[in-house]
This record gives C-alpha cells, structure tokens and sequence, in this order.
C-alpha cells in the first residue's frame, strides 16, 4: 500500500488485553501492557514463535492493523466516546479474570496471536467510497455493479479465546462503473455490533470460542446472564454476527451468518454501503438462517434451511420469486445434530449432507470446548427430498461412508429425475475442520445417487486441495460443465484459482483440471466468483466470462482487485485494480449487477 505503512504488533500480553480498539485515527488505543512499534512492510519483518509446531505464519502484526490515511471525507469527525460506565467496567474485570485465569487461549485455533496473524488481522475502522486505481487492463462494462466479500473483522482486539469464524460481519464492496472502482468497507450493523459498539467493548461470548469446558462455559454464562438482567443485551434480538456470506433474491440483497437472522443491506449510487436491519420475513422466520441459499436463475426462488442443537435437527424452507417466504418443513428423520453448513437444488429435490460433524453441547461442557466436534463412528448420509416438498414424507437417505461435505458445488437431475448428482469438496481430515484447519485436505468430487436402486458412487475430479467452489450461477440447479475452485496452501490461505470440467469425469478422468492460476509467491486470494460476459444472452457459452476475487501481497502489504479471463487457458489477468488500503482473508463474495443494484 504506497500510501499507508504496515505496522506489527510485537508483543501481546493475554493477562492485559486490549478492552478497546480504535474507530479512527483520532480515538485512544487503550491497551495495557503492550509494545506498539512501527516497521517498514518487508518480507523479512517476521517473528519466531516458540510453542508446539504449528503450520509457518507471522505472529500477530505490530500494531494488527497498518496504520492510514484517512481518505477525504465530508462526514462530520466522530463525536468523542464517554469513558465505560461503572458496570461495564466491572464487567470488564470479570471478562479479564476468566480470560487470564479460568480460560486463557492456548490452543491454537483460538490463540488471537495465531488466528490474527498476517493478513488475517482485522481492519481498524470502516472505510467510506474511496478512488481505486486501475494500475492493468480495462474493467469489462459486464463488471459494472458491485463486489461484495463478506468476512469476520472483529470491532475489539479479543481479550481472551478468539476462532476465525468468531469475527464482526464486515463487507469490502467494490462498486465499479464506466471503467472506474470505488472501494468501501462496512460494517454489518447487527445488534451485537450495535450493543457492543454502544458499550464500548464485547458483550456477547464468542460461540466458537467461548466455551471450553464445565468452568468456563459456567462463568461466562453466569455472566452473560448478569449483563442480560441489567438490560445491557436482549438476545432475542440476535446473537450473530452476519460474517460469512451474501445473497441476493426478492430485490433485496443480504448478509448472512448461520446463528442469526438476514441483515438486509443496501449500496449506494456512491459506492457505500447501509445495513438496513434485521428481518423476519413478517415473523415467518425465526431463529436462524444457512448462509448459503440457493437462488434459482430461472424462477427466481431462494431455497433455504436452518439446524440446530435440538429436534428439528433440520428445516427446509423457501421464498419465492417477490422474497415471501413458504412454510417451514421440518426433517425428523435426522436423528442427531449435525454441522449442515450448505446443500444443494435440484430442478426437482434439494440435496442435505449428514456428516461426521456434529453439534455437541455435552462435548463443548465437558470436553475440548468446540460447540462442533468430529463422531468417527458416524456414517455420513445423503438426503434427498423434493424441492416444493409441504413435508418430509418424501425425504429419502442415502449412507455415503467417508463423504463429508462444508460446502457443495452444485447439483442437477439425470434420467429423467430418477437419478440425482451432486459436486462437492469432500474433507478427507473432517477432524480438523476447526482446530487445525491446515491439515484439512479438500477433494472435490461428482457424487451419483440413483433413486430407484440406492446405488451411490463417486468419483474424484481433482487431486489438489481444494475447496470455495463456484459455478457460473445460471447453472444453479442444473447440469453445469465447469467449477472455479480455490487452491488450499495450506487452508484457510488461499494461493490460486483451478478450472475444472466435470464432464471429462464421465470419461473416468481422475483429474478434471483444465486450468490453474497461482496468484505469485506471497500472494494469497480468496473465493473466486463467477461473472458472465452476456448474463441475458441464452446462447452464451456456459464459461464466458470472468473471475473476480481479491489477493493481497504479504511481501509489501498491498492489496488489489483481480479480473481473470474464465475461458483462457490460463485464467490470464484482464485487470488489477490497486486497493486504497489492505483487505483481510474473508468467506464468500457475490457479485450484483448494476441493475439489480437500482433495484435495491
């Protein structure tokens, strides 16, 4: 970033954390007992760790955030915050004993010195529209619109156990017309951002994180429910965090978390971005939400579902085309929680994964303290049940030993809907999927599921890692020829970008791979995503188009905007915007046209 410097954090005490991170450049950064210090972004700027051999990441950058100029801006400064009331102080205290004493981050996976390394740590505050410049190519006029990734940015340096997963939903929109960019990043305005931001400090235990073991799933609960009797949260009105995904159905654009609601969003003509606020689809949704609806091109519905601890383990549910949303069916046929995180359509069935993966509370009380933990013993199962299904008298299993499935890819009918078949990244080391999240290894498979015999086979398409898959999204829900999926190096950082081509599986080929890009060394992206060259042009090709994703340059801490030509042989750059300022590792992104953006 040419006109910010980075700077690393170089010491981090856990008996002292930070109660308070910066919203500007002109608050107090109150911390105790931490060095600030100030380095030139170089490849060599790096610290040892010493503890248990972990996968080779930086320690925590000194201070996590680089340091900005702030773009130009006619807002008003920010009106200075009052000093914490006598009860959030004592609050604060408590927080710190637990976390110091009681339940202190020392593994890994919930070690903020670990899981905020690099460019994994958060931005300090939000950006408004800001010029971006293109520094290669030419923007595509199909690009006119907006991207939006979706990812965790915790407002607070966390005092105690943090996990990737745990972050403050925050969006980097880059909104792109006439050949121009603008980029800016917000915030969801969720009500636990909105309690916190107000307290000035965490008010909600982190559901990753926050409970590991009897004592300290007990203290932090006690004190959640002190806070909650003095009124300083109602956690009716939502506990999430709308981190990891968007959508796009019924006119109006969302951002999306499992544990919570939708948070409907808006962009602006100007390229900023506006949360809306929470909806209940007029009380007909409650609870939660998946993260990943599936929208259909054609008809314009958006299927959706939510899991729990409890029965219904699993509810299938839709909206149509005006973003009413149909009644609840609920799936007692499975019998224990499950981590169902997406699924797939069909024109005519909508396909669930029952994995090893599931929601244990007396595991997360007595054990290792993850809310989701790995039952080796636990055959995984596919279920198929019509898409427009009133209940689940239809809803067929199918066992699929060794098939564990995050996200899917997609699915089609074959044989005049008497077969189903599914692409999805199977994970080989399930086990891992929280705590070690390196070690995961991803394979992307075609799954045939036929109806009439039960007879399931599969078949791999690629060898490498590989994960964060998308498709060309007319072809939600049918047979689609080509998936762009991210390469793993190790997960969750993400080194380049494959092209496949399912259909060279029916030849028995193992490695479906028609093209790869490797972003560069010390360059890492994330999801890409999909966008059509003719959206409405019916006899466009299914791979004309291009892909989009950001990538950020850990040797000198800039971050940019790629275009990828999806039909070349080699994902060849058509064109590199220069970020303003630096973008963290987020989840999922969606791209809006500008027309859909008019009708928000």
């Amino acid at each position: 970033m040419d006109a910010f410097s980075s700077s690393f954090l170089s010491s981090f005490s856990l008996s002292n954390l930070p109660l308070t991170l910066p919203r500007s450049n002109s608050s107090v950064l109150r911390i105790s007992a931490v060095r600030i210090e100030e380095k030139p972004p170089t490849s060599t700027s790096t610290t040892t760790r010493t503890r248990t051999p972990q996968p080779s990441r930086r320690q925590i950058p000194s201070p996590p955030y680089p340091t900005k100029t702030k773009p130009i801006s006619t807002n008003p400064p920010p009106t200075p915050k009052p000093p914490p009331s006598l009860a959030v102080t004592i609050f604060n205290a408590f927080d710190n004993i637990i976390n110091t004493f009681i339940d202190p981050p020392t593994r890994p996976s919930v070690d903020p010195k670990h899981v905020l390394a690099d460019n994994f740590a958060p931005v300090v505050d939000e950006l408004p529209p800001t010029k971006c410049t293109v520094v290669s190519g030419d923007l595509p006029p199909c690009l006119d619109g907006a991207y939006i990734r979706n990812g965790p940015n915790p407002q607070f340096l966390p005092r105690g156990p943090y996990h990737l997963f745990d972050g403050d939903g925050m969006l980097h929109v880059i909104r792109i017309s006439d050949g121009g960019a603008t980029l800016c990043s917000r915030y969801v305005k969720t009500y636990k951002f909105t309690i916190e931001e107000k307290t000035g400090s965490p008010v909600l235990p982190s559901v990753f994180s926050g409970f590991n073991g009897l004592t300290a799933s007990a203290a932090r609960g006690a004190l959640s429910g002190v806070r909650m009797l003095t009124g300083m949260f109602d956690p009716s009105n939502g506990i999430g965090q709308a981190n990891t995904s968007l959508a796009f159905f019924g006119n109006s654009l969302y951002a999306l978390g499992e544990s919570d609601l939708p948070y409907a969003v808006k962009v602006t003509a100007d390229g900023d971005l506006v949360t809306l606020g929470r909806r209940n689809f007029d009380g007909k949704l409650f609870m939660s939400m998946t993260a990943h609806p599936k929208v259909d091109y054609e008809t314009g519905e958006a299927f959706a579902f939510r899991y729990g601890p409890v029965p219904p383990f699993l509810t299938f549910f839709r909206f149509d085309s005006e973003g009413r949303k149909e009644a609840d069916v609920p799936v007692f046929s499975m019998t224990t929680p499950s981590f169902l995180h997406d699924f797939a359509i069909t024109r005519k069935y909508a396909v669930f994964a029952e994995i090893q993966l599931g929601m244990n509370p007396m595991e997360m009380i007595f054990g290792s303290g993850s809310p989701v933990g790995a039952n080796s013993s636990k055959i995984p199962r596919l279920g198929v049940i019509p898409r427009y299904a009133k209940d689940e008298s239809e809803m067929r299993w199918f066992e699929v030993p060794g098939f564990n499935i995050i996200h899917a890819v997609n699915a089609w009918d074959e044989d005049g809907g008497d077969t189903v078949v599914m692409v999805a990244p199977n994970i080989l080391s399930v086990e891992h999927t929280l705590e070690r999240m390196d070690l995961i290894h991803a394979s992307v498979e075609r799954v045939r599921i036929d109806l009439k015999t039960r007879f399931v086979s599969r078949h791999p398409l690629a060898s490498r890692n590989l994960d964060f898959a998308v498709i060309n999204p007319k072809y939600v829900g049918k047979k689609n020829r080509y998936v762009y999926a991210a390469i793993g190096d190790p997960m969750p950082k993400i080194s380049g970008v494959v092209k496949l081509d399912v259909s060279m599986s029916e030849s028995d080929r193992c490695d479906c791979t028609v093209a790869t890009r490797i972003f560069g060394p010390g360059c890492y992206g994330g999801e890409p995503f999909f966008v059509a060259k003719e959206p409405n042009n019916p006899q466009a090709e299914e791979d004309d188009g291009y892909l989009v994703t950001y990538v950020h340059n850990e040797n000198i801490g800039e971050s940019s905007f790629l275009v990828m030509d999806a039909k070349s042989p080699n994902l060849e750059t058509v064109a590199v915007v220069k970020l303003p300022r630096r973008v963290p590792y987020g989840f999922h992104g969606l791209f809006v046209t500008e027309a859909d953006l008019k009708k928000l």
